[in-house]
């Protein structure tokens, strides 16, 4: 009887705790795709090779990251200005208690030149 108390709050306990560990290791991996964006456009200035480190840097995102989940500003980088990489993921949720999907972001910024 005790169990069949318990049981539905450890279910809610663990599948939490999956979800967030899996939500909290796709922020990492759009971090690192962002860190490694703007270091790459600050030092290069080529929009292109960019994106290719960052979808480089987060290999482990299942659908992959695509150059439309990037976002540069300013556009081009010119020296002593800062470019700030903003990357935009949508995530399907393993439980579906939030919702079916959950829009995540990574930013990061570099001063250009170096």
């Amino acid at each position: 009887m005790e169990f069949a108390l318990i049981i539905p709050a450890l279910l809610l306990l663990v599948l939490g705790v999956m979800e967030f560990s899996r939500l909290y290791n796709v922020q990492i991996s759009l971090s690192n795709a962002a860190r490694s964006a703007a270091r790459v456009m600050a030092i290069a200035n080529d929009a292109g090779t960019a994106v290719d480190a960052g979808i480089d840097s987060a290999p482990s995102l299942n659908p992959a990251l695509s150059g439309g989940n990037f976002g540069f500003s300013p556009g081009t980088c010119a020296s002593g200005a800062v470019m700030s990489v903003t990357v935009t993921y949508t995530t399907t949720l393993l439980t579906g208690a939030f919702g079916p999907s959950l829009t995540l972001q990574g930013k990061a910024a570099t001063p250009c030149g170096g």
